[in-house]
């Protein structure tokens, strides 16, 4: 309706005044108000959150209005806390209240896409030929297979039909399955906790076909290894309401409240109630604003930091005799009172070295001990001075008890009592003034300046061995004050006198390596101790990325957490480590793990390693130029690893069992089983046969012989390409074939002697599927990419290490234009691959090779020495010194029946993990009943529905002891009868509860008590790791079952790490053979290159979000400091390369005071597909933040088969470091936005580079 007469009675439109005139009456339209008015108004309001691996899994409200999305709020209805701690809420961040531009941009991917020289080949291929013919002609066909793979990354994609995109995918799925095996189909997808019904897709998919599940946690480097060794847990953290419980507080490379925005409000709001924080950053963080005092070392020097502050902490409250809780604490839940054995070092020159644990197997009798004596670490009662092998062991933990099927009471515990006897014992630290000898032990120095074996004294005492023969033992205790150069009366060389001593790791020496001052670290140190003694454990440190992303990052962590186990902090409310890297609580994890790897119908699943898998098949080693011994200790026998390379290790760490291949052997492995049942021999056997004799390899013996090459890849939930792809150039090269910026060449890197070497191959690739909802990085080089449904288009769940809720992502709107759900694209893939691969495959045995895992029977590998069956140095033991090896029979024609069932396997051998099993026929029947039956005939009949997404959350919640209390009872029961003592009081008191995906789209539900978490979900305490060990007496799952400051495997030696050393940042050689050799007139500049989490983007997500574009700088930016930028002719905002051998980026700059010289800063993540540039020395687009990185693995990641240092998927393996790396930064001369198109001579130049 017009208001035009209404504006024409503008001026006359007052009635009458009032006031004296002041106020006026007057008569006009208010309609205009409706606009303001009907901007807020929805029909209904749904409640979601954000996959996007940010750890806030904040519960949002979404707005649906006349069908459409309009915007998001935060929810605020968690279940309230305690009366004395603040409310989780409000949680949420400036970057998901942006996700909704998403859902209707220009970004979205709105159909399926395939590249167009692919679908044009496979047009006319398929006028001829079935599926399978047709992808094999294209993909064998070598010119063929270059025109696609050649053109990946710069556009020419075509609009596809779903039929056409799932027929092609299962054609090469199937045709891969035949030809080479199914574990050359490879699925890569990160972080369940985030959307677990999405990740759970694809994995059980792949599961089915035999296909390999590539691990994340470690390739991201998110992964602290230091957990893992000291603890035997992957990462198990306090919530971070935990943190308001903390009386001091240290905040160490993590950017609080940047980073874990959702969760700041913890770390301001204890400050109000008198807790002092400290925040430790090489730059001016965020979280330094809120520290009391700020410590800045220099980056990668955080090691000696934190061993100066151990100095300290031992000499004045350990040494001193000052705590006496200190010293209770260590007694009962450390390896401090372990027995250690001596040894003389390699040099022969009289000195001796720690050595392995004292086992029960090195004295006579094995000490009484039947049950794996070579696996029951020794201590000395106090009291009557006998040697003794106390309960909690691993040797306690298999063989006996429930375990052995028996009835007899398990002695896995905390109890501190004589395994043998069962009488008290009070175990004795230290041998000081009950010593046989005053010996001069040797301990290894990386940090130069000073002799590479220190010689300090340390009292001993001789003991009697099985053979008659003696040795010389120490205390885990004597040898840490040693260690860290504390006297305890003995004098001698390397000790410190004081604090001001030069000596390793005093105050004073650690001031020379990370101009922190001195008398910081000792006040600091100080204060931390004390702190945690008056309040028995409540001094608490926050860590991050910043420390976990170098490449000895274990030994950063260590340092930290030492410096924790001294001051009795760990499983302490209010105290211990709190590392928050990446969403990894997947809090529902067993009821979760059968629906995504397929564990109701077939066991085992392939598991691999990412970190080596991406190493090897991305060639990275061929650049390799950290040799082994560069890193090797000066106690290592350095014969053991001449002429080997890292990735002679890794394969050697492979074949002997330690971590897991994919592709596994070099011959198919459904052949392998073809070829022994023709020869009448049992699989397993003719395998063990087959590699003794060398007639078959492990495929990582070979890793560019094309019958090796992993062949298929999906990804989803992932943009590996544009985020966690280090080495991303020679991914474009090696992996992809196609354009990249690697300046290197092989001729100065380490050749492998053990691993075979060829001509280096690119294109490995056939198949990249990629999944996603936006058009990001990966998508860009994928050969089909598939339009997935946003978080707001989906049912889901997820979970957070940061807070005790499950809630969901729902279903605001249907999936818009042609997407789908992950869940149903599977779904449809397993379908189509059913209707073409069941004629085309059939049945099949497949021989699936599994490493010796955590958390089973097979961690008791080798005990003492690692002998390699290849080297003749043992035999061939599948389980032992080998992988395990099973034959599964695998229907390919009941693939999509399979992936829509839930399995018989879960009712004949029940559920389980960490160790312990439970029955689950009562959830299976109950599952059944709630999600309905299969009725039509075939192996899935009569079995429970999985036909959509929220069957599967329903499964999920439904053996998840965290979400269904009588599951929650079985498995306190079950871990009860191996530690003999009762724990079911944990969660009897929510034995009925029952979680159901309907009640946390209500509202968000707290989990319940598991024994798979090592804290407890209470309305007393906040969860806090390690709290039901202490307070329990559970073991930690180690070789001990105590927190570990001594590492005792061979390798862990051999590399200097049995206990905690400091080893400076490695030199990666990437800068000096491009340094001045590409020159544009400008000043070089060689800086460290950081890549911490931003600001305006959560990874690569919302990084090309407008809304972040518009509040941020709006594309690829670095930060430097102010006086390398006034030295070199910089300004602010100036357009600069970033580059090294690696490769090349261009970005803007910023020239900034928060950073310290030496570094340059770069938000990571930030996609190259957003105001990016050409580069002055490749003459291609600027590439991202891995373009300038290369993968560099760590022999100590690789040892597996040895109590908590074996495999486990993201557990434990090696892992993607990235910030030892250097790189030449110059101001550009020319800024190039390559605008022009694609033709044939830039395609053939840019295939050339």
């Amino acid at each position: 309706m017009s208001h035009f007469l209404d504006r024409l009675k503008f001026m006359s439109r007052v009635k009458s005044t009032y006031a004296d005139g002041h106020g006026a009456v007057v008569n006009e339209d208010r309609k205009w108000e409706d606009g303001y008015r009907s901007r807020w108004q929805h029909d209904k309001i749904v409640r979601s959150t954000h996959g996007v691996n940010c750890t806030g899994s904040c519960s949002w409200k979404v707005y649906v209005k006349n069908g459409l999305i309009t915007w998001e709020t935060q929810q605020t209805d968690y279940p309230r806390t305690r009366p004395d701690l603040p409310n989780h809420e409000p949680r949420g961040c400036p970057r998901g209240a942006s996700y909704s531009w998403y859902v209707y941009s220009a970004q979205r991917v709105k159909y399926p896409m395939i590249r167009g020289r692919l679908m044009e080949m496979w047009r006319e291929a398929r006028k001829t030929m079935d599926p399978i013919a047709a992808w094999e002609s294209i993909s064998q066909d070598p010119k063929k297979a270059a025109r696609y793979k050649s053109v990946r990354g710069q556009g020419g994609f075509v609009r596809a039909d779903w039929d056409t995109a799932t027929e092609m995918i299962a054609a090469a799925n199937a045709f891969t399955v035949k030809k080479f095996g199914p574990d050359r189909v490879i699925g890569f997808s990160p972080i369940p906790a985030m959307s677990m019904v999405s990740y759970a897709a694809g994995a059980r998919y792949l599961s089915l076909l035999g296909g390999a599940c590539l691990s994340f946690y470690d390739w991201y480097c998110d992964l602290p290894p230091a957990s893992p060794q000291i603890w035997g847990e992957q990462t198990d953290v306090p919530e971070s309401a935990d943190w308001y419980n903390s009386t001091y507080l240290m905040v160490w490379g993590s950017n609080v409240p940047q980073t874990r925005t959702p969760d700041a409000h913890f770390y301001t709001e204890v400050r109000y109630k008198g807790t002092k924080t400290v925040a430790v950053s090489s730059d001016f963080g965020e979280m330094v604003k809120f520290g009391d005092i700020w410590l800045a070392p220099k980056q990668g020097t955080d090691a000696a930091l934190a061993m100066a502050m151990g100095h300290v902490v031992l000499k004045e409250f350990h040494a001193s005799g000052k705590s006496a809780y200190f010293r209770d604490y260590i007694r009962q839940y450390t390896d401090m009172p372990m027995l250690v054995l001596l040894r003389q070092n390699q040099d022969n020159a009289g000195t001796l070295v720690p050595d392995h644990f004292l086992r029960a197997s090195h004295l006579a009798d094995n000490l009484g001990e039947a049950n794996h004596p070579e696996w029951k670490t020794l201590q000395i009662d106090d009291a009557t001075g006998e040697i003794v092998a106390p309960n909690g062991s691993i040797g306690f933990r298999w063989g006996e008890g429930a375990h052995n099927g028996g009835e007899k009471v398990g002695r896995w515990n905390l109890e501190m009592k004589d395994g043998g006897s069962g009488r008290t014992i009070e175990p004795r630290l230290s041998l000081l003034g009950q010593h046989d000898e005053v010996v001069e032990v040797g301990f290894p120095y990386f940090g130069g300046e000073h002799d590479e074996l220190l010689r300090r004294r340390v009292p001993a005492r001789r003991i009697t061995l099985a053979d008659g023969s003696t040795a010389l033992v120490a205390t885990v205790y004597d040898l840490q004050m040693a260690n860290y150069g504390v006297d305890q009366g003995l004098g001698g060389p390397n000790v410190a006198s004081s604090y001001e001593d030069d000596v390793p790791y005093t105050p004073a020496w650690q001031e020379k390596h990370t101009s922190v001052p001195a008398r910081l670290v000792t006040q600091v140190a100080r204060e931390f101790a004390d702190n945690a003694d008056r309040t028995q454990g409540k001094s608490m440190v926050i860590v991050g990325a910043a420390l976990n992303h170098w490449y000895h990052n274990d030994m950063i962590y260590r340092g930290i957490i030492n410096l924790l186990m001294m001051c009795g902090c760990i499983g302490k409310s209010g105290g211990g480590w709190a590392h928050y890297v990446g969403q990894e609580k997947l809090r529902p994890q067993f009821g979760w793990a059968p629906l995504a790897f397929g564990l109701d119908w077939s066991r085992p699943p392939r598991q691999m390693n990412g970190t080596s898998f991406f190493y090897n098949h991305t060639s990275q080693w061929r650049h390799e130029k950290l040799a082994v011994d560069e890193i090797l200790s000066p106690t290592a026998d350095r014969k053991r690893y001449d002429g080997l390379s890292l990735l002679d290790l890794n394969a050697k760490s492979e074949r002997m069992g330690w971590l897991p291949s994919a592709p596994q052997l070099g011959t198919n492995p459904l052949d392998v089983v073809d070829a022994a049942e023709q020869a009448g021999k049992d699989p397993v056997a003719y395998t063990v046969e087959q590699l003794k004799s060398g007639a078959l390899q492990f495929a990582c013996d070979d890793p560019d012989n094309p019958a090796n090459f992993p062949r298929n890849m999906f990804v989803w939930r992932s943009n590996i390409l544009g985020s966690s792809g280090k080495g991303h150039e020679y991914f474009l090269k090696y992996l992809l074939g196609t354009q990249n910026a690697v300046f290197g060449d092989e001729n100065d890197a380490i050749t492998p002697s053990e691993v075979t070497v060829r001509p280096a191959a690119e294109g490995k690739l056939d198949l990249l599927t990629v999944l996603d909802f936006r058009m990001s990085t990966t998508c860009l080089y994928g050969d089909i990419v598939l339009p997935t449904a946003t978080w707001y288009e989906k049912d889901d769940l997820n979970t957070s290490d940061m807070h005790p809720f499950i809630h969901p992502l729902s279903e605001a709107v249907q999936p818009l234009w042609e997407s789908k759900t992950d869940w149903e694209i599977y779904k449809a893939i397993a379908k189509k691959f059913s209707e073409i691969a069941g004629p085309y495959l059939g049945t099949r045995k497949d021989l699936v090779c599994t490493p010796l895992l955590h958390d089973t029977p097979g961690e008791l590998g080798q005990p003492f020495e690692p002998k390699d069956w290849k080297a003749g140095e043992c035999d061939l033991i599948p389980g032992k010194t080998a992988p395990s090896m099973t034959v599964v029979e695998r229907n390919y024609a009941d693939i999509y029946k399979k992936f829509t069932s839930i399995g018989p396997l879960l009712d004949k051998l029940g559920n389980g993990g960490k160790g312990i099993n439970w029955n689950t026929q009562h959830e299976v029947k109950e599952i059944g009943d709630l999600s309905h039956t299969v009725t039509e005939p075939g192996v899935s009949q009569g079995r429970p529905k999985l036909e959509t997404a929220i069957d599967a959350a329903e499964m999920i919640l439904t053996f998840a002891p965290e979400t269904n209390g009588h599951v929650a009872v079985k498995a306190w029961e079950a871990l009860s009868k191996i530690t003999g003592r009762d724990h079911t009081h944990l969660a009897e008191g929510r034995e009925h509860d029952k979680i159901r995906f309907r009640d946390v789209q209500a509202q968000p539900r707290k989990i319940i008590s598991a024994p798979t978490w090592s804290g407890l979900e209470s309305e007393e305490v906040s969860y806090n790791a390690g709290y039901t060990n202490v307070h329990e007496l559970i073991p930690w799952r180690t070789l001990t079952g105590r927190q570990q400051f001594w590492q005792d495997h061979r390798w862990m030696l051999d590399f200097g790490e049995g206990a905690c050393v400091y080893k400076p940042a490695i030199d990666t050689k990437t800068v000096a053979p491009v340094l001045g050799r590409k020159p544009n007139g400008n000043p070089e500049l060689v800086l460290n290159w950081i890549t911490p989490h931003q600001k305006w983007g959560i990874h690569s997500t919302y990084s090309d979000n407008l809304r972040m574009l518009t509040l941020s700088r709006g594309g690829p930016h670095v930060w430097i400091s102010e006086a390398e930028a006034k030295a070199n002719g910089i300004r602010d905002n100036d357009w600069v390369e970033v580059f090294n051998v690696n490769g090349t980026l261009t970005a803007r700059v910023v020239v900034s005071q928060r950073v310290p010289k030496g570094m340059c800063l770069m938000y990571h993540a930030q996609e190259k597909i957003v105001n990016v540039p050409g580069a002055e020395t490749s003459g291609m687009r600027g590439g991202i933040h891995n373009s300038v990185t290369r993968a560099v693995t760590k022999p100590t990641h690789m040892i597996g088969g040895y109590a908590q240092l074996a495999y486990g998927f993201n557990y434990y393996g090696t892992v993607g470091s990235n910030r030892d790396e250097f790189v030449i930064l110059r101001k550009m001369k020319k800024v190039d936005w390559l605008e022009g198109p694609l033709v044939e001579k830039t395609e053939k130049e840019g295939a050339t580079q």
